[in-house]
């Protein structure tokens, strides 16, 4: 069983949901990524979502283009997500870890050796925000025979029977936006998402992960009542840039949200 499936089947025995922290490898510099993963683990994480750095992220609102300018101002590539993945699993070989980013850098790296490259780093999943199902046969293909869970989005705006599509495609999970638009734009529907998360759930036996929106334990809890996993970034993000100049408070800092949410669930 792979680490996401084995992630899910413990908290749904444990009658929780899960909780996915997303921040940006290499914000604001590669050393305090590595220390923020583990302490988030500690802190009551179950799935870490890594951003790959991109010059053009057309899905991200500004906290997280913003950090993705501060990563690459210092050089951080996809070699150097996957060396910080291989660290990780060196000292934690449990916790899940899903790269989520751009198909350019992929593409750039050549889709089979960053397959190869993940899998050998210890990457559970890849969530390829502009990569479709429609053009992802090939990229599927290598993914399931590397163990490497392709990760679809769902839009609000999504029909009935592009949802069917995706979930045929999609592996690990399936990642709900809760808003239209980009992340940390506006405050979700909360029935609006529950009836959504509910209809993707009659199309598909992969647990739901909802993301965009949640800002605080008080919305993490209203999502947790109905989703499977609840994916906070842009809350963590912006107070990883308020502390830029002061890097050594990051993980602490971070770690006393994600547990202040972690206790919501």
């Amino acid at each position: 069983m792979s680490r996401i499936k084995t992630c899910f089947a413990a908290c749904k025995k444990d009658g929780r949901t899960a909780l996915i922290p997303f921040i940006t490898a290499g914000d604001p510099n590669r050393s305090v990524t590595l220390k923020l993963m583990h302490a988030m683990v500690k802190a009551g994480a179950d799935i870490i979502e890594l951003g790959v750095p991109f010059s053009d992220p057309m899905a991200d609102g500004p906290t997280i283009q913003r950090s993705s300018e501060r990563a690459l101002k210092y050089g951080t590539s996809l070699r150097d997500v996957l060396e910080i993945v291989a660290e990780f699993r060196s000292q934690d070989n449990t916790t899940p870890v899903v790269l989520m980013g751009y198909l350019n850098p992929i593409e750039s790296m050549g889709y089979r050796y960053f397959v190869e490259s993940a899998e050998i780093a210890g990457v559970d999943g890849v969530l390829t925000v502009d990569l479709p199902p429609e053009e992802g046969a090939e990229f599927e293909q290598l993914c399931e025979q590397h163990n490497i869970d392709p990760i679809y989005l769902i839009a609000p705006t999504t029909t009935e029977k592009r949802i069917e599509k995706i979930s045929r495609s999609a592996r690990g999970f399936i990642y709900y936006v809760s808003v239209k638009g980009v992340t940390g734009g506006e405050v979700p529907d909360f029935s609006e998402v529950s009836k959504n998360v509910d209809m993707i759930r009659s199309k598909s036996p992969l647990p739901v992960g909802v993301g965009f929106g949640i800002k605080d334990a008080q919305s993490a809890a209203t999502v947790g009542e109905f989703a499977d996993a609840v994916v906070i970034g842009s809350v963590l993000v912006n107070k990883m840039e308020e502390l830029q100049d002061n890097p050594e408070q990051i993980p602490d800092v971070i770690s006393g949200i994600i547990s202040n949410i972690h206790s919501s669930l």
